[in-house]
């Protein structure tokens, strides 16, 4: 085989290899950027439990006790009613009988008007005690505080599935993304590239 047949089939094959990959090449740029297909956005969030505390003024009864018997008495030896039924008593013996008997009468009557006189004013007292002893209740005003806890929802990421022909995989992301598919590099997705074509 003479020389200049093997230098031409030689150039024939690399320019025919050259025309190949120019092809390869051409193809491929008119193919242009992958994406992938954002299936699903799940908003991660957590509880967040703030405590505080709470006061109000409330108004609370009491009972108050008031003294009862002799001690609360101001006259505890009757002398005013046995005072006024003696002279009660007296009075009316006075109008019994007469010279000596109605002396007789009318000491009698001063005995026994004071003897009266000492036990309804002690009856009178009993009672008025009595009533006035019952439990009176009294109302204060105090302040009470409790702790309250406050709970609110806090976004933490999300969670964002996405799919490249048969594969279906997931991201965790701070924000959200803002298109239904995410530009691709080497079978990785671009969240921070903004695609310029809408899904």
């Amino acid at each position: 085989m003479s020389k200049s047949i093997v230098i031409g089939s030689t150039l024939a094959v690399l320019g025919l290899g050259g025309l190949a990959f120019g092809a390869f090449q051409i193809q491929d740029q008119q193919r242009g950027p992958e994406y992938a297909e954002i299936t699903n956005v799940e908003t991660l969030t957590r509880t967040v439990e703030t405590p505080r505390e709470v006061c109000e003024q409330v108004v609370v009864a009491s009972q108050q006790e008031i003294p009862t018997g002799q001690g609360g008495s101001r006259d505890p030896h009757r002398v005013v009613g046995t005072a006024a039924g003696a002279i009660v008593g007296g009075l009316l013996g006075n109008q019994v009988g007469g010279g000596s008997g109605k002396k007789i009468a009318t000491l009698a009557g001063a005995i026994g008007g004071g003897l009266a006189g000492r036990e309804v004013q002690e009856r009178v007292e009993a009672r008025q005690h009595a009533e006035a002893g019952q439990s009176r209740p009294a109302t204060t005003t105090r302040e009470e505080c409790r702790t309250v806890v406050d709970t609110h929802q806090e976004t933490e990421g999300y969670e964002v599935s996405w799919r490249h022909g048969e594969t279906v995989e997931t991201s965790r992301l701070d924000n959200p993304p803002q298109r239904d598919r995410v530009l691709l590099e080497e079978g990785r997705p671009q969240w921070d590239a903004v695609s310029s074509q809408e899904g």
